[in-house]
């Protein structure tokens, strides 16, 4: 299998006017983010605004990216969903569309038991045959994995990785310590230096859509044991990543990338577009602390 550490951007969905998906657009983040340095790209995750997309939507802008791509970087589709059998077909279309992996949030909403989110990781994995990331998400699922869970996940051979969008470090450190095996993910771009410390194998990030240069310094200094040079640069991610907590993480990402070129569109209702006054402040914020 691939190895697959590294920096990925958790992509952005560009849409057109009219609320379509801007397919084009796509093709030419892709390729900015490439040029950048990205070792690769997480497919219609939370930043992609997933749930707000139709499984005809996210099949065709997977195949989009792996088109575009060429195999020069890693791609993982992210197939979640509340039900087992449409992350399933998500995820046997990965697979036949030539993604490296597969990941999916536990299942919401209905507040699955731990049983029964286990039980849904094995049946993805098993049935699409797949190397699967269980994406760690406890702020918007309202569950967090226990090491407990992850000592039953990882005797699936297929299970291979953990997306861990938590706060909580010290579960990313005891996580990794038990599995080394396992490809451990920082998913908070506000705290990826620690959880590099930590043990981290790399970064999921909505924030390297537009500042991967920026993240791909980051990780360098760590790998030369230049801590204080690499917390400097985390404490620059976080000025921007102050206006990402203001304004949202899509929104800000879609301004920012306009600002690089690519006209993004707005976000899917129910989000509203940032007013004419939000957006004059994030223009200021890129030429100040993002273009640089």
């Amino acid at each position: 299998m691939k190895n697959l550490g590294g920096l990925y951007a958790a992509l952005i969905t560009p849409f057109h006017e009219n609320g379509e998906v801007n397919y084009e657009q796509i093709q030419n983040v892709v390729e900015f983010l490439i040029q950048k340095g990205i070792d690769g790209f997480y497919v219609c995750g939370s930043t992609g605004e997933a749930f707000l997309l139709t499984m005809e939507e996210r099949k065709k802008i997977l195949e989009t990216v792996i088109a575009k791509n060429r195999g020069r970087v890693s791609v993982i589709a992210h197939v979640g969903n509340i039900g087992t059998d449409l992350s399933v077909e998500l995820g046997k279309h990965a697979k036949a569309a030539g993604a490296d992996a597969i990941s999916s949030v536990t299942p919401f909403y209905y507040k699955f038991s731990e049983k029964e989110i286990i039980n849904y990781y094995y049946a993805l994995a098993d049935r699409t045959q797949m190397p699967t990331i269980v994406y760690n998400f406890p702020s918007l699922t309202g569950f967090a994995l226990s090491i407990k869970d992850v000592d039953e996940l990882a005797k699936n051979p297929n299970i291979v990785g953990i997306k861990h969008t938590s706060l909580d470090l010290y579960a990313l450190e005891r996580f990794k310590k038990a599995h080394p095996r396992l490809t451990v993910f920082n998913g908070h771009d506000e705290v990826l230096l620690y959880g590099l410390i930590a043990g981290a194998d790399g970064g999921i990030g909505s924030t390297y859509n537009f500042m991967p240069h920026k993240f791909r310094k980051l990780r360098q200094f760590v790998l030369q044991g230049k801590i204080k040079e690499a917390q400097n640069v985390q404490h620059e991610i976080n000025d921007v990543i102050d206006y990402v907590s203001k304004y949202g993480a899509m929104r800000v990402a879609k301004e920012f990338l306009r600002d690089w070129g690519f006209d993004c569109g707005n976000c899917r209702a129910p989000f509203t577009p940032l007013t004419d006054a939000e957006k004059a402040e994030l223009k200021t914020v890129f030429i100040k602390k993002v273009r640089e």
